[in-house]
């Protein structure tokens, strides 16, 4: 381990159910997702972070809105994007932005860039998914470009020519913390360490410990490049804690396998079965279960895949906001001591 172990939260918005069952408005999810980073920092964690989406079954299109009314009720939690979808956003207006929230959370602010799991917001801004790659490609370099809060003159296909032109607001500590968000795309762990930029693996399914090998290609990346190679690596993983093993399995249960199975039927995925969740649970990517179960299997991937941070996604589907806000002090009071113990 390089460090203290960061343990954090991300949360893409989901729409959940009300006690009823019904899907409760746009609005009020926001509202409580807002409620939830008010209380990550209560109960003594180290960053939340909120994704980008552009569909009906979540409700945040724009996270450091989010983010900025979080900043102005908390003193000390990291605030940052889960991730920030590079590929089709202004490069220029994503840094002008988490500037400005880094000025108003008094230098908290990240930026997560990534592709992406969902593609509704090229068509959304007139943009063609067969130019996925040269986008993400072209728009990253004009970011960090801008990063260096120097003047900067551009030319490019999918953004604007500028010339000496400078950027505002100015960060105070630059430069803005920035992750790259990988799925497990060596091409990216590479771009990563060619930038000198911390890694933050998306890790949806299947044994965390498989990633491995990219931790290994990073590091070695890095020491190539001649950058920092004690650089942090992060992972961000779905879960739920509750009281009991039990609790926390039959609880999350239908939420998850609606979500999905929702997912699924549009990708052309096999539905989600019970078996399958039990494996993800035992042997996989879902962190859920008990204060105790759900501790082990964090410090057991940190020391696996040498995390700086670990990010556990607590909103999926439309599992109640009552819950997510349970799960979310466990995680706070009883797991970050746990995990924080075991790892020495």
């Amino acid at each position: 381990m390089n460090k203290k172990l960061e343990l954090g939260i991300d949360t893409f918005g989901d729409v959940t159910n009300d006690a009823e069952g019904k899907p409760l408005s746009h609005a009020q999810v926001i509202r409580n997702v807002v409620a939830e980073g008010i209380l990550a920092e209560e109960v003594g964690l180290d960053f939340f972070g909120v994704g980008e989406h552009h569909r009906v079954d979540f409700a945040v299109s724009s996270p450091e809105m989010i983010l900025a009314a979080i900043a102005s009720r908390t003193k000390n939690i990291q605030l940052g994007s889960a991730v920030t979808i590079l590929s089709s956003d202004d490069p220029i207006r994503v840094f002008q932005r988490f500037a400005t929230l880094d000025g108003i959370s008094s230098g908290r602010a990240e930026v997560i860039l990534g592709r992406g799991s969902f593609t509704e917001s090229f068509p959304l801004f007139g943009l063609s998914l067969s130019d996925y790659e040269q986008l993400f490609e072209e728009k990253f370099d004009l970011y960090l470009a801008v990063r260096e809060q120097k003047p900067v003159t551009w030319e490019g296909s999918f953004t604007p020519t500028i010339h000496e032109q400078d950027v505002y607001p100015h960060v105070e500590n630059a430069p803005l913390r920035t992750w790259i968000g990988v799925g497990g795309n060596p091409g990216s762990v590479i771009r990563a360490a060619k930038n000198g930029l911390p890694l933050m693996f998306a890790i949806i399914g299947g044994a965390p410990s498989r990633f491995g090998s990219l931790t290994q290609l990073y590091r070695s990346a890095l020491d190539k490049f001649s950058q920092d190679v004690t650089l942090p690596i992060g992972m961000h993983s779905p879960g739920f804690i509750a009281e009991t093993d039990e609790a926390a399995r039959e609880i999350f249960w239908p939420a998850y396998e609606k979500l999905m199975t929702r997912i699924g039927q549009e990708r052309g995925w096999a539905p989600m079965t019970r078996i399958h969740y039990e494996q993800e649970i035992a042997g996989g990517a879902l962190f859920v279960g008990s204060p105790e179960t759900v501790a082990r299997k964090i410090a057991r991937a940190a020391t696996d895949l040498d995390l700086s941070r670990f990010d556990l996604k607590i909103g999926n589907g439309p599992l109640s906001h009552e819950n997510i806000m349970s799960s979310i002090e466990l995680y706070g009071t009883e797991v970050a001591p746990r995990v924080r113990e075991m790892l020495g």
